[in-house]
């Protein structure tokens, strides 16, 4: 671990060079600008693919910024507590950014509705006037009609529109 103070970045056994955490957020607390574009460089990077695979592509470069945001300001007041740990609250703070995103998500779908997907769907529970109207002038001249036409036919109409029976029940009755 002494190493990791003069070194600013090291090689583990799988050839990864992994920053010195704590070097890292002492140079950008020194407003060091090669600091900030190397902490943005792996934001670029790692931050960019945490967001792509909880979000999807929407809004990523705009996420990835805000978080970039959050966590220099963060580093620059001095909240970090443990400097080393650096990982551990840029993961922190990813994540409560993506469970913001989709609790709003969430959110939205419950209490936003779009008017264009509602516009066909809801019924108005009251009867048009104008389509009451038509419905009783056709029930007058249907009773009209019935009125006029012979008690056979009138009968042969009744059972096979308000009765549904087929012409073959119709036309095997012995009374025709």
């Amino acid at each position: 671990m002494e190493g990791r103070k003069t070194d600013p970045e090291l090689k583990h056994d799988d050839g990864l060079e992994v920053p010195d955490w704590g070097d890292l957020v002492s140079r950008i607390q020194n407003s060091d600008p090669a600091a900030l574009e190397q902490l943005y460089a792996f934001f670029e990077k790692g931050v960019r693919y945490f967001f792509l695979r909880a979000l999807g592509p929407d809004e990523l470069d705009d996420r990835v910024h805000d978080c970039f945001v959050i966590v220099t300001q963060a580093l620059q007041a001095g909240e970090l507590r443990e400097p080393a740990r650096l990982m551990g609250y840029i993961r922190t703070v990813v994540r409560r950014q993506i469970a913001s995103v989709i609790h709003e998500s969430v959110s939205r779908r419950r209490t936003h509705v779009d008017f264009a997907d509602s516009l066909f769907t809801i019924a108005d529970w009251k009867e048009d006037p104008e389509k009451s109207v038509v419905s009783r002038q056709r029930e007058a001249i249907g009773r009209k009609v019935l009125g006029e036409i012979s008690d056979r036919d009138r009968e042969v109409l009744m059972r096979f529109y308000v009765h549904e029976q087929t012409y073959e029940k119709i036309g095997a009755c012995q009374h025709f």
